[in-house]
């Protein structure tokens, strides 16, 4: 579904009193592309207490794409 936290919560797919969403909300606050490297900031949802801030850079090589670095910015 592709949706915001707002819009979550007007579906009843968010709990405003425990913080809890009914899924994962991704969300990808920056991108840039560089050669065959895209970088990536962005965070994952679930709960208050389970959410996690990342930053990723993604290296196309030989037909696939895989991860390069990946390093945790924060945690809640």
């Amino acid at each position: 579904m592709d949706a915001t936290l707002e819009e979550l919560t007007e579906k009843g797919l968010y709990n405003t009193d425990t913080f809890v969403l009914d899924g994962v909300l991704l969300r990808i606050n920056k991108v840039d592309f560089k050669g065959n490297n895209i970088f990536f900031e962005g965070s994952k949802y679930r709960a208050g207490d389970g959410a996690v801030g990342v930053e990723v850079i993604v290296h196309y090589k030989d037909t696939k794409w895989k991860s390069r670095e990946v390093k945790i910015t924060w945690v809640s």
